[in-house]
């Protein structure tokens, strides 16, 4: 059932969605998380090897995926034990409450579930959004991409 907000609408991801989220993964860490990540440390993260086994890990779990009309702009999954894995949104919609109408779906999903808590691993680049939205740093952590070692955040949020 799809949610709108002001301007943009969320709805369940679809199997014709793969390509779409792939586009908006892509664009955001090459586009948006370049500005705090090396470029080396971009091209290791900006790959997906097998758009198949995206297609099967997105339609694995909630997903969810953000418009402007019908323009796909954003993505977001919540995966059962309380994770948000990912959460993109496209480069020219940064800042315009996408990634805000998309949290807020994630949150509803996670409370319909009986979930205490939601908690994701942040780039340095989404950090500053998750912790306006209330979420706090656990742990500072490595991890290796491809041969790179990048920087991310275990965030987590109580859900009252």
């Amino acid at each position: 059932m799809p949610v709108s907000g002001d301007r943009f609408s969320v709805r369940p991801y679809g199997p014709d969605d793969a390509q779409a989220t792939i586009d908006i993964f892509l664009s955001a860490i090459r586009k948006v998380a370049s500005k705090d990540y090396s470029p080396a440390e971009i091209a290791a993260w900006a790959k997906v090897d097998d758009a198949e086994i995206w297609a099967q890990y997105r339609a694995s779990r909630p997903t969810w995926l953000a418009l402007d009309g019908s323009t796909p702009i954003g993505f977001t999954d919540l995966k059962s034990d309380g994770c948000l894995d990912m959460m993109f949104v496209s480069p020219d919609y940064q800042g315009k409450g996408v990634a805000s109408l998309l949290l807020a779906t994630v949150e509803r999903a996670a409370r319909k579930q009986g979930l205490q808590q939601i908690f994701t691993e942040a780039s340095l680049t989404a950090r500053p959004f998750f912790e306006r939205k209330g979420f706090v740093v656990v742990a500072a952590q490595r991890v290796e991409k491809r041969g790179q070692t990048l920087s991310n955040f275990l965030m987590e949020k109580a859900l009252a």
